[in-house]
């Protein structure tokens, strides 16, 4: 027996890498999760997009480098086709998809891309990646093998013969343009996307740091603050001025700083998360202190406080961003569900 399994491994199993899980991803997955890591890529491609469905004509995803828009027949772009199969890719596996791209271009379906990305789950075999390293040998072998794998499966309405106009294309088709990709380097670069820790696990990056603006913002949750330490001080407090030298002041300062804490969460989530999990966290501490949010109050002053400290209490355990947050950070939660006018410690018209 392992006498130093950990918690982690008794709940979720043994650790599979994301290179493995990969290969257990099904195959439309596998076009997603391709379309989100070309989506990265912004400093190249315009866009991206994945035809749906039947009648692709040979491409999986699309990746746009000048618009289609302003030239419909000489746009630029890029092919990516996605292999999701149990061994590494094969020659007899692509022989198919290089005769669509080819006769799809020949019928001026769409231009020749500039590069045409083998992606498979399992990587490129040791036969075809020294064919994609030498592309007569790619020509050749893709000619040997028309009549058996594209003749009849191109299309279903005709036989596609290499002869004629359409040999002639063939011939001098580009075929450099056929490339692969790893599998290991799209999982490097696509653990910059949000989905990443989703997809494959692992820890949160750490959190951005926030700076406290040195000029008092003109927001809800200060408004709010100064509006309850008036409710509890002998002197009046009429705008943030008056705070510094009221009793206060100390409350203040960790009030903002708490704001700006919670803000840190959000950039995490904006940065390393899909979109929702922050708001998710806000509305869970709001479940619960929204109860006690209702009591009777002496003062707002009395109020924040009391919400400041059941916040803390909340568990958060089944949100994503749970190892990330702090008490402060709970706390700060409620002066930003202030400013979203969920909370309210004094009401306005007071």
């Amino acid at each position: 027996m392992n006498e130093n399994i950990t918690a982690q491994e008794i709940s979720q199993g043994a650790y599979v890498s994301p290179i493995d899980k990969l290969k257990l991803i099904s195959a439309d997955d596998w076009e997603i999760l391709t379309e989100e890591w070309v989506d990265l890529k912004q400093d190249v491609y315009l866009k991206s997009e994945r035809p749906a469905g039947a009648g692709d004509m040979g491409i999986d995803i699309v990746a746009y480098i000048t618009d289609p828009k302003s030239d419909p027949r000489n746009y630029e772009w890029d092919c990516y086709q996605c292999k999701r199969y149990n061994h590494s890719l094969s020659p007899s596996d692509i022989w198919i998809e290089l005769g669509k791209i080819i006769y799809y271009t020949f019928e001026e379906k769409y231009p020749i891309p500039k590069k045409y990305y083998l992606i498979a789950t399992q990587g490129i075999g040791t036969k075809l990646n020294k064919m994609l390293q030498d592309i007569s040998i790619l020509k050749e072998g893709l000619k040997d093998n028309w009549d058996k794998y594209c003749k009849k499966k191109i299309t279903t309405t005709e036989e596609i013969v290499l002869e004629g106009n359409f040999l002639d294309h063939f011939e001098s088709f580009d075929f450099s343009i056929f490339d692969s990709i790893a599998p290991k380097v799209i999982i490097e670069e696509y653990k910059t996307h949000e989905k990443y820790l989703v997809r494959f696990g692992g820890s949160l990056p750490p959190r951005p740091t926030v700076s406290i603006p040195s000029e008092i913002e003109d927001l809800r949750y200060i408004d709010q603050l100064v509006k309850s330490y008036n409710t509890n001080s002998a002197n009046e407090i009429l705008n943030v001025d008056d705070i510094s030298s009221a009793s206060h002041n100390g409350h203040f300062e960790d009030a903002r700083k708490s704001f700006y804490k919670a803000e840190e969460l959000r950039m995490l989530n904006r940065d390393s998360l899909p979109d929702g999990i922050f708001k998710n966290l806000k509305d869970n501490i709001y479940d619960g202190v929204s109860s006690k949010s209702r009591e009777e109050f002496d003062d707002g002053y009395k109020k924040v406080l009391a919400i400041e400290s059941e916040a803390g209490k909340i568990p958060i355990e089944s949100n994503p961003l749970k190892d990330a947050c702090q008490t402060i950070d709970k706390k700060g939660l409620c002066h930003h569900l202030v400013n979203d006018e969920r909370l309210t410690w004094v009401e306005d018209d007071e």
